[in-house]
């Protein structure tokens, strides 16, 4: 295919989508959407007043939707489709122990999906002109990079979401120890938190300086441990949170609930590593047997053929 051609129909491509944006925006060819209409008087959550007045959107998404106007609206949209809604992401933001919004990170998975755009238009010219594939095989070449770049961003977030509770299962049970020598010292349960907080790093005691903060500002003792297991993708950790409060309520010792709550995060990280070495056992057997028992074969029969060399 000659570059003029390859001109011509890029040319050409652009034209359409521009004349299609142009006829999806007149009044007369736009769809009524009943949901739009009717989602104004819907109560958002069963906690929301009817009276109050909508959520204001965040500095990044207006600045988005004031560059690009329709365009970013209905891309960011389309990201919540995919990857699943405000709600949903704001808690896996909680999770992965992000402070940004969800709208900043909505821009994040616009800029993945730029990059995947660009790179896609490079294969798909590279094929097209190299190779003689068709235009509508690089098109496909060009969606698929720009979905590739957002899904991309979203598969990062659950990395991050597995490295964050692989490290709290690590952290946990020294800080549980840890707590539970300084309530045996004679410190209550939040001086306890605080002292470990102020005094270790990581992921786990960042956690419980916040949920001591949100006992500072008024939360009751048993809202900061249910939520301090909410936010954090450790299953354990609601457990932990749980039983703390319990025994808070009770007048439980607090410190053998303590110890209590170590020694399980220790069989259960023991639990899951045999788990592990379980699943693993498959791929320990390829080096053994594509590495250690082709070189012990060798060392076995290389011996005799030089006897049966030196006897000919």
């Amino acid at each position: 295919m000659s570059p003029d051609v390859l001109a011509g129909a890029l040319l050409g491509l652009l034209l359409g989508v521009g004349l299609a944006m142009i006829a999806g925006q007149l009044p007369w060819l736009r769809t009524r959407d009943l949901a739009a209409r009717v989602d104004p008087y819907l109560r958002r959550s069963r906690s929301a007043s009817l009276f109050a007045g909508p959520r204001a959107a965040s500095r990044p998404r207006i600045v988005l939707e004031n560059l690009l106007g329709p365009v970013a609206h209905r891309g960011l949209g389309l990201l919540e489709r995919l990857t699943g809604g405000a709600d949903q992401l704001d808690r896996r933001l909680r999770l992965a122990g992000r402070r940004t919004s969800t709208d900043s990170f909505r821009i994040e998975q616009v800029v993945f999906g730029a990059a995947g755009l660009v790179l896609g238009i490079v294969l798909a010219l590279a094929a097209i002109g190299l190779r003689g594939a068709s235009p509508l095989l690089g098109l496909f070449i060009v969606g698929l990079g720009a979905l590739c770049g957002v899904l991309l961003r979203d598969y990062l977030l659950g990395v991050e979401i597995t490295r964050r509770a692989s490290r709290m299962a690590r952290e946990f049970p020294t800080v549980a120890d840890l707590l539970a020598l300084a309530v045996a010292a004679g410190e209550s349960p939040i001086a306890a938190m605080e002292r470990v907080a102020r005094t270790s790093s990581g992921a786990l005691p960042e956690e419980f300086a916040a949920t001591v903060a949100d006992i500072r500002a008024g939360t009751s003792v048993s809202q900061a441990l249910t939520s301090l297991g909410s936010r954090t993708p450790l299953e354990s950790l609601g457990r932990f949170g749980e039983g703390v409060s319990i025994a808070i309520e009770r007048g439980t010792p607090l410190a053998d609930v303590l110890r209590a709550q170590a020694q399980d995060a220790r069989e259960s990280s023991k639990r899951e590593l045999m788990e592990t070495a379980g699943q693993r056992e498959i791929l320990m057997l390829i080096p053994v047997v594509f590495f250690v028992m082709p070189l012990v074969i060798v060392f076995a029969i290389f011996p005799g053929l030089a006897v049966l060399e030196i006897t000919l």
